[in-house]
């Protein structure tokens, strides 16, 4: 048999709410966001505008070949179960 509270004090002490083990109040929450997000490295106007380009092409793809594989496989259902064109 395994050892439960070992393993449920493991678990307790990797939640992640701190260094005491207590909650965050919203007010330090809040802080601790801001002062995350200014550490962010935000894209300049010129690799968003790329980024932007880059996934319409790479959506228009995926759009196109979607199609293509349906268009296809419908034409062969038609085929295998309507022969006669009906």
């Amino acid at each position: 048999m395994t050892d439960s509270s070992a393993v449920r004090s493991s678990r307790d002490d990797s939640r992640g709410d701190g260094p005491g083990g207590g909650r965050t109040n919203p007010i330090t929450f809040l802080r601790q966001v801001v002062a995350e997000l200014r550490k962010v490295v935000w894209p300049t106007q010129q690799q968003l505008v790329t980024y932007f380009i880059v996934v319409m092409v790479f959506v228009l793809f995926m759009i196109a070949l979607v199609s293509l594989l349906d268009l296809g496989f419908g034409r062969l259902v038609f085929e295998v179960f309507a022969p006669d064109g009906a």
